[in-house]
Parts: structure tokens; sequence; C-alpha cells
């Protein structure tokens, strides 16, 4: 069973451009999917947080839109920068307030990464974060190996960082499959972790070694929350593309 409905912050509240999208998503969604959320309350309903979620289908961004902003907050996302440079679709990003991510890791991205941690934690906004910055090449849907853009941006800002997995968008779209739209209202479970301790790396987000080891602890929540709605155990090593020659896709990065 779901969470009661909570109590939604001063962003989702206030007339804005997502009460428009919501109006045609939430409806339509709704037709496709019965999105359950547990332990939404360990969002918070004001102020800055990253919100890391697994990721194993083109159709889990609406799923966590969706779930985000049944938990109270307005849903935004970590986007590549070459998003906003596509008529349409990059005025609606920057009008909903999305955050454009530079590819490149380099002494500009990193002080891209304080700006956009800054800029969140002075509006009080939130920002979901895919860390592994691909869909999973897990054959088996489990979390694979995490990159470190999530972990940096929280640790950057101060900014709680929080866990979700979800289950079962995988039968909506399978990974580079088709869309199955019967039968309707396929059950997608959202549960939410608490925040990470981060504690032990407080001021070492220049130290790779310490990002590195930041997100395999988040990646390893991650897929213990996965396991949790699967009920079974996650892996004990995550799925490195690497080692295994598969390139890595996708559109959302860290």
């Amino acid at each position: 069973m779901g969470d009661p409905k909570p109590r939604a912050s001063s962003e989702k509240t206030r007339p804005s451009v997502f009460w428009p999208l919501a109006a045609i998503v939430v409806p339509l969604l709704g037709i496709v999917a019965r999105v359950d959320i547990d332990d939404g309350h360990k969002l918070p309903r004001e102020g800055a947080f990253v919100l890391a979620p697994n990721h194993m289908s083109e159709f889990d961004p609406i799923i966590v839109a969706r779930a985000v902003w049944g938990m109270g907050r307005a849903p935004r996302f970590m986007a590549k920068e070459s998003l906003f440079r596509i008529p349409v679709l990059g005025a609606v990003l920057r009008a909903t307030g999305m955050i454009p991510v530079a590819r490149a890791s380099s002494a500009g991205s990193a002080k891209q990464t304080m700006a956009q941690a800054e800029h969140l934690v002075e509006e009080g906004r939130g920002v979901i974060v895919y860390p592994e910055g691909s869909l999973t090449r897990d054959p088996d849907l489990w979390p694979m190996r995490g990159k470190t853009g999530a972990v940096r941006l929280a640790l950057e800002g101060g900014i709680p960082l929080i866990p979700v997995a979800h289950w079962g968008v995988q039968r909506i779209l399978p990974r580079y499959g088709k869309l199955s739209l019967w039968p309707l209202r396929k059950r997608v479970r959202v549960l939410v972790g608490d925040p990470l301790d981060l504690s032990a790396f407080v001021g070492r987000t220049r130290e790779a070694s310490a990002l590195v080891a930041a997100t395999d602890l988040l990646m390893a929540e991650i897929a213990r929350l996965e396991g949790v709605l699967r009920e079974q155990a996650p892996p004990a090593e995550r799925w490195d593309p690497a080692s295994h020659g598969q390139k890595e896709t996708g559109r959302l990065e860290s």
C-alpha cells in the first residue's frame, strides 16, 4: 500500500508551468500505470535535495517525475546540455528549471557543479540525477556501477542525497524494447530511502577515490531498495559495462 497523500511544498502550490504539464501528464499516465509510493515522507517537503533513482527504461523518468510530484515536490532533472539547444524542448527544459550538465570531466565542469549546487540551495529546489548516467546494462536490470555526479552535487552544496528505487516500469517499456500498454494500469512501485550519510566525505570533492567510494555506497543502497521491491538479494558487485565491452547510451546524464 502506498503512502497517504503528503503535504505539498510551496513550490508545488505556487502557480507554475508544472501545473498545466501535470494536468496533462498525470491523468494520461494514470491510464497506463498505477504508481504506488512507499516511504514518500522521506523526501523533504521544503529545501534542496538530490534524488538518485535506478534507471532501467526510457519510460522511468516519467514515473519518477510523477512520483516526485505525488510526494509534493516539483520534479526537475539534470539533462545533457545539448538537449537545451533543441527548439521547443529546450524552452520547456528552461521553463521548468531543469539543469544542464556538461559531459566533459574538467575544471570547468567542477565549477559548474559547484554553481549548480549553490543555485539549488539558494532556490530551495530539488533535482533528480541518474547516477548510472544511462540505462543499466545489467542483464537482470540491477543498478550498474555509478558515476560521481550525484554525490559531487550533494557534497558541494551540503544537500541531502536520497536514493530511490522503482520496479515495474519494465513491463510498460522494456529496456530498448517496445511500449506495452495492455493490460492498462500496470503497477509500478517506488521506494524512497533514507538520506545517505556522506559525513565521511565532506570536504573531499577533489579526491577521486572519495567520490568513487561515496558513489559505491549510493549504488549499493539503490540496489538494496530495488531488492526490497523485487524480494530478491542484489548482486554483490555492480555491473560494469566497460569490462564487458559495452557502450553506454542514454539521455539523462550525471
